[in-house]
């Protein structure tokens, strides 16, 4: 039990913390249970104290549910390992020394190669992506002319995955000194940022990012829309670390041209290296998706099941996945063979009844759902229910047809840019799972259902 201990309070936290103290705090931390104290061991001093003034409750209550009594917990300082140490830094960059004269310590805290979610060998390539499959193994290999990347698709569609596939291959080139590697999302570089800010550590913010960053895979950029202090950071950041002949490698579900309250000279940067873009995958490519992911679940699908799922389940990979897993997982609890008949009865949580539902559709569904009239949807109304109900519409249309954002907003009387920070704000709420995020979701879903 005091082996896996640290495990099981590791979790507790992850359950009980807000998802961004966990993430910024908690998760840096190593953990041991040693003659009944829980010794806590954070990659610098600056960590340290945070969770000593301010997390330590929080910590012993969660120690305490796993060990039976409430230990003493101490939180130490880490030592740096050694230079030859292979370094990875995952979701997260840590701060740099506070103002007590200590040095600034550049090596970023070493993780295990199996952080890496994805490899680009598990990519399955199609016409749909195979530009930016290729440009991120030639980035890999340094075959390609840039040393900057900018990816962009819709949700689901493999961003993330060529991502960690990068970081993965980079990490672990032989031959070479493994480069330190930051990759997270534009959220939590901003977070850290303002963090720095609050902590009085910005420069050293700065040295961390500028100076001891070999590799940036930044995550979602498009979450720095209107958001000035921290685009001029980034800038900063993206310039430097071109000066020193980096590889940076940015995210987006939108292309630099379709992001609107950014400034000009970011958004430069951005088409400064390669852009690629990832459309959706045509049936081909989901099959042999299915195929693949069935391989790595070492479970025996008919082709009538593949081509099944491939052919109901279209506009997001994740689903497509998600439809499979749920699949195998009921045929293994009932004891039966993946079958055809039991594909049915699970796609009735994921098929869609029409694979690419048209605007009409999607109005109509919005207007139904929301108890609207479509010249209510498409009124000046600033009603929350009202902008909820034409935010989901547009998230929609932008999802499920091949209309442009700016064919969108005419539709319902408004600007690209409008339908742009409605898409975003929609996705942001989703992805924190607010209550207005989970009600959205659960809505949205009764369209493919």
């Amino acid at each position: 039990m005091v082996t896996d201990a640290w495990k099981h309070i590791y979790a507790a936290l992850e359950k009980n913390l807000n998802s961004r103290l966990f993430t910024v705090w908690i998760k840096p931390l190593d953990g041991e249970v040693v003659d009944g104290a829980l010794r806590l061991m954070a990659p610098n001093d600056f960590v340290a104290a945070w969770v000593r003034d301010r997390l330590l409750n929080e910590v012993a209550d969660c120690a305490a549910q796993i060990l039976g009594s409430r230990p003493d917990v101490q939180v130490v300082v880490r030592r740096v390992p050694a230079p030859s140490t292979p370094v990875v830094v995952t979701e997260a960059v840590h701060p740099a020394p506070s103002q007590l004269g200590l040095p600034i310590v550049h090596t970023p805290r070493p993780v295990a190669q199996n952080k890496w979610r994805f490899n680009l060998d598990d990519f399955v390539v199609g016409p749909c992506n195979e530009l930016a499959w290729a440009a991120a193994s030639s980035l890999c290999r340094g075959t390609l002319t840039a040393d900057n990347l900018f990816l962009g698709a819709g949700p689901g569609l493999g961003k993330t995955h060529l991502l960690h596939g990068i970081g993965q291959a980079l990490s672990t080139q032989g031959n070479r000194r493994a480069p330190h590697i930051a990759c997270l999302t534009a959220e939590e570089f901003a977070t850290r940022l303002v963090l720095a800010i609050k902590a009085r550590e910005v420069s050293r913010f700065k040295a961390e990012f500028r100076e001891a960053v070999d590799v940036l895979l930044l995550e979602d950029v498009h979450f720095f829309q209107g958001k000035e202090k921290m685009q001029d950071e980034l800038l900063c950041t993206l310039k430097a670390l071109q000066a020193r002949g980096c590889k940076v490698v940015c995210t987006s579900s939108f292309l630099p041209r379709e992001l609107a309250g950014l400034d000009s000279t970011l958004v430069s940067q951005f088409c400064s290296g390669f852009l690629a873009n990832i459309e959706k995958p045509d049936f081909e490519t989901r099959r042999r998706i299915v195929e693949r992911k069935a391989k790595t679940l070492q479970v025996m699908v008919p082709e009538s099941v593949s081509e099944l799922l491939a052919e109901r389940v279209t506009s997001d990979i994740r689903q497509l996945e998600s439809c499979l897993r749920n699949l195998v997982l009921k045929a293994r609890l009932l004891n039966q063979a993946v079958t055809l008949d039991l594909a049915w009865d699970v796609l009735r949580n994921y098929a869609v009844t029409d694979a690419r539902p048209d605007f009409e559709r999607i109005l109509d569904f919005i207007c139904k759902s929301f108890a609207l009239t479509p010249e209510q949807l498409a009124s000046r109304s600033r009603k929350q229910a009202v902008v909820a109900a034409r935010n989901a519409a547009f998230y929609l249309a932008r999802k499920h047809t091949s209309l442009s954002l700016s064919v969108i907003g005419e539709r319902l009387g408004r600007k690209h840019s409008t339908v742009l920070k409605g898409i975003t704000n929609l996705e942001r709420e989703m992805s924190l799972q607010t209550p207005l995020g989970r009600q959205m979701a659960a809505t949205l879903d009764r369209l493919t259902a």
